[in-house]
């Protein structure tokens, strides 16, 4: 008999992960969290690591004051900018090290077009770390969402551009992590 996960499962696991984005992206200075909701990971990876971090979201109303930011230029760290990620026209093409989509690439209404824009922004060999809910997964059964198989975020990632495109279950299966990374300049 398969032991039931508890309901606040995935709340009992987000340091961990938060831990595991962190040590994935550590070597990048300028990220990028793209449907980054309330800014917690925003706020973490600039305080545990010193990274300059900008966090999108299409809707702002969950910013801390003190992130807030209406789009323009980027000058202050950590910062949460209400943006539409099918468009990041504020960063110029290779301006960010590493982007990172913690459960939002399943709240994606174009998911491919935010995909190509996280390559655009990227700098030669930077990385996109998606972190997300599986299909069949206990998010589903709490929610009433439907979400991606691994299998799917690789081909959407290929499609967009991306190279050594990796994807594994991790948290008792109950999460999707998947890398890839920009061609570096030949």
């Amino acid at each position: 008999m398969k032991k039931r996960l508890p309901d606040d499962f995935y709340d009992r696991i987000k340091p961990r992960l938060y831990r595991r984005i962190g040590q994935e992206l550590q070597v990048a200075y300028r990220v990028l969290d793209i449907g980054c909701g309330n800014c917690e990971l925003v706020e973490f990876l600039a305080q545990t690591y010193a990274q300059q971090v900008i966090g999108v979201d299409v809707s702002s109303e969950s910013f801390p004051p003190r992130h807030r930011k209406k789009g323009g230029s980027v000058k202050r760290n950590p910062q949460c900018i209400k943006a539409d990620a099918r468009s990041l026209s504020f960063l110029p093409r290779g301006s960010i090290d590493a982007v990172v989509m913690m459960w939002s690439l399943h709240e994606m209404r174009a998911p491919v077009t935010v995909l190509r824009e996280a390559h655009r922004v990227l700098r030669p060999g930077g990385e996109i770390l998606v972190v997300d809910f599986p299909r069949r997964s206990l998010a589903e059964e709490l929610w009433n969402e439907k979400y991606y198989t691994c299998r799917e975020i690789v081909s959407m990632m290929r499609r967009t551009g991306f190279e050594k495109v990796g994807c594994r279950l991790v948290e008792h299966r109950q999460v999707i992590l998947t890398t890839g990374f920009r061609a570096p300049r030949r």
